[in-house]
């Protein structure tokens, strides 16, 4: 995927501004709220996906504005292709001047992967987090995977209901039987994904990260479940005889305490928990890594390199970290927002630009 020519009207705070970027890296660079991560989530819409922000469409409009609209186009799929998004009440998607049904009709036609601080939490937070990012990303590339997620956390919610009912409706106590053979059945194919997508993620994110520590650190990501008995329960009958075994004691607490819904990625820096003992570059370091691994795993499948928008990556970054961005990620168009101008002096090969009060500014 190749972003030729980016068009952007009464967006956020941006009135008017039109970009054509280079096939490599491109800094956009400015003072805070100037614009910089609007430009990043503009393209990011064009993906089908919402705001990676979590605001509402309406709320995306420029103030005083009736409506926003984007225009992106970009080479994929072995062709010159363009996106037109409309932004008044909901968003109206164009593909190759055909209107789509809906905005997240056009999922799969652009491919995109963003960082932004938020995604820190995907170390510094619980295990939701991590669950979160593994979901999405397989759920990207298995598109029955959601439905299977849907399944699953249904049967987690009859099972709860069940646990809490039982003392005063011990009828019930039969019907958890059927609930758990759902639940491990269901159980067994997400960690059957989740298990295959996490030893191909391995090997991505260790070569990514290891360029950005110069070789001098190795990450590792581990599957780990709530109650660890030794190898892992990942077969249909494996996971039955834990959720039978702890009945009573789920209870007490109306909660199913083991399953898919309870499981971790333990990341580790030189074998040491990056969550408790990490910096925060090493912390950045770690979630840039698993960002770039998801995108790398989305050429594997889909073949197609998705574009990287990368939002305030350079922050608590040292200088060699900051170089492996700038200049050693090959063969990818990336985007990178920044506020230090003295960062752009790294870029040996790519394309600036300056953003100020909304509107571009300089462009080299």
């Amino acid at each position: 995927m190749i972003v030729k020519r980016l068009s952007i009207e009464n967006f956020r705070n941006i009135e008017k501004m039109n970009i054509e970027p280079c096939d490599k890296v491109n800094v956009i660079y400015g003072e805070n709220a100037q614009g910089k991560t609007n430009t990043l989530e503009s393209i990011w819409l064009c993906t089908g996906c919402k705001s990676f922000r979590g605001t509402k469409d309406k709320e995306l409009i420029r103030f005083g504005e009736e409506k926003a609209k984007i225009e992106l186009d970009f080479f994929g799929f072995d062709r010159n292709q363009q996106m037109k998004v409309e932004i008044d009440e909901k968003r109206k998607v164009q593909l190759n001047g055909i209107q789509l049904p809906s905005a997240n009709k056009s999922l799969g036609e652009f491919l995109a992967v963003v960082f932004s601080p938020t995604h820190l939490s995907l170390i510094k937070q619980g295990p939701s987090e991590r669950r979160r990012f593994l979901d999405t990303a397989i759920g990207q590339l298995r598109p029955n995977y959601a439905s299977l997620l849907t399944k699953y956390n249904r049967a987690v919610t009859q099972r709860n209901a069940i646990l809490k009912d039982v003392y005063h409706h011990p009828e019930l106590l039969d019907t958890l039987d059927i609930w758990e053979d759902s639940l491990a059945a269901y159980g067994e194919r997400i960690l059957n994904y989740r298990l295959s997508y996490l030893e191909k993620l391995k090997n991505e994110v260790k070569d990514i990260y290891s360029g950005l520590s110069c070789g001098k650190e190795e990450i590792g990501l581990r599957y780990i479940q709530d109650e660890e008995k030794g190898a892992l329960c990942e077969k249909k009958d494996e996971l039955l005889e834990v959720l039978k075994a702890s009945r009573k004691t789920d209870m007490l607490t109306g909660t199913t305490s083991f399953g898919p819904h309870r499981d971790d990625i333990e990341i580790t820096i030189n074998g040491i928990s990056a969550r408790r003992f990490g910096s925060q570059g090493q912390q950045r370091s770690c979630a840039l890594a698993l960002k770039l691994g998801e995108a790398s795993m989305i050429k594997k499948v889909s073949t197609q390199q998705p574009v990287a928008l990368l939002d305030d990556v350079m922050s608590e970054l040292d200088i060699s970290r900051q170089d492996y961005i700038l200049n050693h990620i090959k063969d990818w168009q990336v985007f990178i927002t920044c506020c230090d101008p003295n960062t752009i002096l790294h870029l040996k090969e790519g394309k600036t630009f300056q953003i100020e009060n909304g509107k571009l500014k300089v462009e080299n």
